[in-house]
């Protein structure tokens, strides 16, 4: 939403305020340093261990007296979290106009992803204009009766973020991970003189390919996360790759990944990375295996292949166009087709395309433009 919020503030006519719920505190903070943007209401609303119950509550306690002494004429959100649930429900009881950013996302089952396809019903159910990323999108939200003129194709604004932050010089955690696991850098990202160097030290078997792994997902929680990561054990005694995971900070994802994988070779776990190296390391992967919704829309950017570790997406958008690979959370499964990528030249190159179906990097023009006629 950053580059949303940036061209909100710059648009004459429109007087726009930020609001943060700050559930994920370190997290948040670091993106509204990189995005040079300040909260006009922080909610902060991180506890540990809070359930959903108890965050929804609090959303809905904190931000009522944001929206009785705003009143504003509109409220946009975007995605499917809990926060976008409940602030369209409560701009409804208010009478205000909800915008919803990337609308009519869908996987027709309410349990996956838990709770996002639920969240992301109720803020279509609620909204008055959908900013549909794509137009698969645009169909879903079609199908169920809603209006074509409160739908407008917009692409999707983690686009515009995405190629903001990849502009930006590469910071020098990832260089010092790189060399610390021997990551041989993408021809991507090199020049030719680097290339030429970096094959040299390849042929010398100097240096590896990097996985990149980001799990985290409820509905992951359990059997489903201790099965990837014994997918991942079993792909680190190949030898020639290097896995890097960063571990996201809930217990129910550190507890089980540092109780199978600590301490095993070729395998790195790491804390929750800020949005900018984790960025650049995505330029740098040989393969990503995530259960996240961002990181599909936003590594076929760099012509990445990503297998994605969940039974549903989403995202169809990136199947059908070769980018990306369901493989839920079967080990074997993980193993196989990883494998079969890393050791099929021709199979990687039909994926490993830079492409995007799901934004140009535009998209905040169009979503302020289209709030405005709609107004």
């Amino acid at each position: 939403m950053a580059p949303v919020v940036r061209l909100l503030k710059q648009t004459a006519g429109i007087e726009a305020r930020l609001c943060v719920t700050a559930q994920h505190r370190q997290m948040l903070d670091q993106v509204l340093k990189l995005f040079e943007l300040k909260p006009d209401y922080d909610l902060d609303l991180m506890r540990d261990d809070q359930t959903l119950a108890e965050l929804s509550a609090a959303i809905f306690k904190h931000l009522d007296h944001v929206l009785v002494t705003f009143k504003p004429d509109w409220i946009l959100v975007q995605g499917d979290t809990t926060s976008v649930a409940i602030t369209a429900l409560l701009a409804y009881y208010h009478k205000i106009k909800v915008g919803h950013v990337e609308a009519g996302l869908r996987t027709h089952d309410k349990w996956q992803p838990f709770p996002e396809e639920i969240n992301r019903r109720v803020a279509g159910v609620v909204a008055d204009l959908h900013f549909a990323p794509t137009e698969w999108a645009r169909q879903n939200l079609l199908r169920e009766g809603i209006k074509d003129e409160m739908i407008l194709v917009s692409g999707n604004p983690v686009i515009d973020a995405l190629q903001h932050v990849a502009a930006q010089p590469e910071p020098p955690q990832v260089s010092s991970l790189l060399k610390q696991m021997r990551i041989a850098p993408k021809k991507s990202v090199l020049s030719n003189h680097e290339h030429a160097a970096e094959q040299a030290r390849n042929r010398q078997g100097n240096s590896s390919q990097m996985i990149l792994v980001t799990a985290h997902r409820r509905e992951n929680f359990g059997a489903p996360l201790e099965n990837i990561c014994l997918a991942l054990k079993k792909l680190s005694e190949r030898g020639d790759v290097e896995i890097l995971y960063p571990v996201h900070m809930n217990p129910k994802v550190q507890k089980p990944v540092h109780r199978i994988l600590d301490g095993l070779p070729h395998i790195t776990l790491v804390p929750p990375m800020d949005y900018l190296p984790l960025v650049h390391l995505m330029k740098h992967a040989r393969l990503i295996l995530t259960d996240s919704g961002g990181i599909q829309e936003e590594a076929p950017a760099f012509g990445v292949p990503v297998l994605v570790m969940r039974e549903l997406t989403e995202r169809p958008e990136g199947i059908e166009a070769n980018l990306l690979k369901l493989v839920g959370t079967d080990t074997n499964r993980i193993v196989e087709s990883a494998s079969q990528l890393l050791d099929n030249e021709a199979l990687y190159n039909s994926m490993a395309r830079a492409a995007n179906p799901f934004g140009d990097g535009h998209a905040a023009e169009r979503i302020v433009k289209g709030l405005l006629t709609y107004s």
